[in-house]
């Protein structure tokens, strides 16, 4: 006798108690690359040493031997040769963002050029774009961060230390953490500054094809409306606060500063946008 198929209202309670497998660890980019997740020594090939020296320090990454480590010599094979941040690509590069700490005290743009073998003017040009953040403390690891990253992070936020430190006192440790742009390259950086740099910021290519000034629809002492076009920002990315309309709208009218906006409009919409 043929076995009746079992329905789906009989399967529910033996699926509902199944355990599911877990899902896959998916490998993350800036597991390996970033320089807040190793550890140098003066000496080449010895890592994940707690010493004055951690890679987090700029003048020990600087005096490092990076043909002979092998995180350095993949960062070095695996990203593009920098220059400038113009003339703008057509297309963004794959995310990259690096987290730092300076172990002394440093000047923002010579500090980042030598801990990520970046070009000083390229450096310069992320500065000004807005993508370098600095807090005055590092903020804790995420959930999926490395053991040395964690590690690492436990060693700068020693309370014995951050007692030491001027900048901080009367401050909650959540204040301390709070991050903020660098405005400029030769800001500098008290001895345990945690910086985020995004190297490969995201673009807005659309920017140099547009005739802004055509654009512009009213002008006045008090507002100026744009008939925004679409594939741009009205006032930047998170790392990208150049390429906007805000920026190119001003730059259109000789304005001696920039326009301040007063509602948002997504990146791919078109329309009119007022500016005070």
């Amino acid at each position: 006798m043929t076995k009746p198929a079992a329905s789906l209202a009989s399967l529910l309670p033996q699926l509902w108690h199944r355990p599911l497998p877990p899902p896959p660890l998916l490998p993350r980019a800036l597991y390996s690359s970033s320089p807040l997740l190793t550890t140098h020594r003066r000496t080449p090939r010895h890592r994940l040493r707690v010493s004055p020296t951690t890679h987090l320090d700029a003048a020990a990454a600087a005096r490092a031997t990076r043909a002979a480590d092998p995180v350095e010599a993949l960062t070095a094979t695996s990203y593009p040769a920098y220059d400038r941040l113009l003339p703008c690509p057509s297309k963004d590069d794959p995310p990259r963002i690096e987290h730092l700490v300076a172990r002394e005290d440093e000047v923002a743009g010579d500090f980042i050029s030598r801990s990520l073998n970046l070009p000083p003017m390229y450096v310069a040009d992320l500065i000004k774009f807005g993508a370098v953040y600095y807090a005055l403390v590092a903020p804790q690891p995420p959930p999926y961060a490395a053991p040395e990253h964690v590690r690492i992070f436990r060693e700068v936020t020693e309370p014995s230390l951050l007692r030491r430190r001027a900048s901080i006192k009367g401050k909650t440790v959540r204040e301390a953490q709070k991050t903020f742009r660098v405005t400029d390259p030769s800001q500098r950086l008290e001895a345990g500054t945690y910086l985020r740099v995004h190297v490969h910021p995201k673009r807005f290519p659309r920017c140099y094809e547009i005739d802004w000034k055509s654009r512009v629809v009213a002008t006045t002492d008090d507002f100026v409306v744009l008939n925004k076009p679409a594939a741009t920002s009205v006032g930047g990315a998170t790392d990208n606060i150049e390429e906007s309309c805000v920026v190119f709208t001003s730059r259109a009218l000789g304005l001696a500063s920039p326009l301040m906006t007063t509602h948002q409009i997504d990146n791919c919409s078109e329309g009119w946008f007022v500016f005070c």
